[in-house]
Formats: structure tokens, C-alpha cells, sequence
């Protein structure tokens, strides 16, 4: 088992009221699983996403990866943690627009310390295995939604992690872009043998996965197999 939520609760204040984004939650993810979270907004699936990926942490509960608990876990570790096992992948792409393709990709490897050269090499393979190998030194605003979403999906790849959370991946783009975006994703679950998590209101882009979870007001409503 990759990973096991034990009673998540995640409590937070907005404009001076408590909002419930997560209910006592309890779940399991096995390793090489792709789970898709569907659910209206306000349901709480960013925030389960979140959770997964150790970028918040629950008021209350135990989110355990490989046997960890990352709600307890001390920040250096965790810091650790995200860096080496989790690729984010966002509906907005996050690239930065003055760097090239190839240089969005090398600033994940910035933080791990990888040498200059090495971080050429390794940003330069993952733009070809996302089908950019001739787009690397062109700027996110010289690249189409599609193809900056692949650069996003190339920088989350390169540091080769376990586990990929992606937040609407296909949000921003057009029925065709979407169709390539979601057929490249799944090929890099298979291909790498990958846990895939993905948010998604599209009911098409769920069906990819092998689970689904619904949510409701920070509940699970219903887990199955997808498709």
C-alpha cells in the first residue's frame, strides 16, 4: 500500500467562518494506481490532492505515504519528501514566462542540486518524452496550451517521481489538446509504471483512470472502478 488516510479533517478559517474541506476521510492507494477525484466545487478534492502530495497539512487525522505520516512529518523531511517522490502537475501550467521551455523544466532540478550540465541533459530528455525535443528554446507565450502543459508535465517527470498529482490538467484546453493531454498522461502511467492522481470535473478524462472517487462536502461519496 502506497498510501493510507486515516480520519482527515481539515478545518479552515475564510472570511472570519469555518469552512470543512475534508470530513473525516479514510482511504487507501496502492502503488501504480491512477485515481481520478470528481466532485462539485467546494468538495474537497484540491484539498485531498493537497493532502497527497504534503503540501498541506490536516487538522486532524494521519496521512500516511509508504508508512510516513507527512501530517506529523518535520518540514526539512517533508521538504524531502515532495522533492524526490511527487510530481505537481496544474490547470494554469505554472511556467514562468521568461525562461525558455528547456529551462522551465532544469529549474526542478535547481533545488536538488544537480549540476548545470546534468540538468541540461535531464531536462532535454524530458521534453522529448512529452514530444518537445525541437521546442526547448522557445518561451511558454511561443507555445500553444497544449504544448505548455507538456512542458509542465516534463518538469514534474524530470526529477523521475514516484507519484504524480495533477490539479485539473486539462482544464485550459480545447477538446482535441485535452484528448492528447490525457492519452499522454496515461501512457506515462503504463510506460513508468507511475501512481497518477488527477482532479478533474470531465467526466471523459475520469473514465481514463482505473478508480474513481466522488466527493461531497468534504466527504467520500463513492469509490469504484473507472471506466
Amino acid at each position: 500500500m502506497l498510501y493510507e488516510l486515516r480520519n482527515v479533517t481539515k478545518r479552515y478559517r475564510q472570511s472570519g467562518k469555518e469552512i470543512l474541506a475534508l470530513d473525516d476521510v479514510s482511504l487507501s492507494l496502492d502503488k501504480g494506481e491512477f485515481l481520478a477525484l470528481q466532485g462539485s466545487t467546494g468538495s474537497g478534492k484540491t484539498t485531498l490532492l493537497q493532502m497527497l502530495g504534503g503540501l498541506d497539512r490536516p487538522t486532524a487525522g494521519a496521512v500516511l505515504f509508504e508508512g510516513a505520516d507527512l501530517a506529523t512529518m518535520g518540514e526539512s523531511r517533508l521538504s524531502t519528501v515532495r522533492s524526490h517522490a511527487f510530481g505537481f502537475i496544474f490547470q494554469s501550467f505554472n511556467l514562468i514566462p521568461t525562461l525558455t521551455a528547456q529551462e522551465n523544466v532544469e529549474t526542478a532540478l535547481v533545488p536538488l542540486g544537480v549540476p548545470a550540465s546534468e540538468r541540461r541533459d535531464k531536462a532535454r530528455d524530458a521534453l522529448a518524452g512529452v514530444g518537445l525535443a525541437d521546442r526547448g528554446n522557445h518561451l511558454p507565450a511561443e507555445l500553444s496550451g497544449g504544448e505548455q502543459q507538456r512542458v509542465a508535465i516534463a518538469r514534474a517527470l524530470v526529477r523521475t517521481p514516484r507519484v504524480i498529482l495533477a490539479d485539473e490538467p486539462t482544464g485550459n484546453l480545447d477538446e482535441h489538446t485535452r484528448d492528447e493531454i490525457i492519452g499522454l498522461l496515461e501512457d506515462l502511467w503504463r510506460e513508468r509504471e507511475l501512481t497518477l492522481v488527477i482532479v478533474t470535473h470531465d467526466s471523459y478524462v475520469a473514465g481514463h483512470a482505473s478508480r474513481l472517487l466522488r466527493l461531497g462536502h468534504g466527504r467520500v461519496t463513492d469509490s469504484q472502478p473507472s471506466g
